[in-house]
């Protein structure tokens, strides 16, 4: 007799099983893009505060924050969050309209959201380094 009870999965078997889906990975990575934003929030408000108080806290934030490495690596992950959340969330509002909502049609949008987001984000960093 076939037991329907649920099975613990291990780790490994749920993520063989989730990576080979672009649709899984464009969801994780969504929710993952959020949480990053969330976290992140109290450190920008901190910055854009400090970066208020005069002309020169301004510079010193500046220079300090955005000219060192930890400040310009934690800007650009917001920065990556940000965009990729984006993409993604403007990918599940074409969907809520009915737009490629078939298995092959999700598919392959959630590949494109992957591909845009990608490039987007390395239009960033580009922007950033550069």
């Amino acid at each position: 007799m076939k037991s329907n009870r649920p099975v613990n999965l291990s780790l490994s078997t749920v993520l063989a099983v989730n990576l080979k889906s672009p649709v899984a990975i464009a969801s994780i990575l969504h929710r993952i893009s959020g949480v990053v934003i969330f976290a992140l929030i109290p450190v920008l408000l901190y910055v854009l505060q400090e970066s208020l108080v005069s002309a020169e806290a301004f510079a010193a934030v500046k220079t300090d924050v955005l000219g060192g490495f930890i400040g310009g690596f934690l800007v650009f992950v917001a920065l990556a969050g940000l965009i990729y959340h984006f993409v993604v969330g403007a990918k599940h509002l074409v969907q809520d309209f009915g737009i490629g909502e078939s298995l092959e049609g999700g598919r392959l949008f959630a590949t494109l959201a992957l591909l845009l987001a990608g490039a987007l984000i390395l239009c960033a960093l580009a922007w950033m380094v550069l």
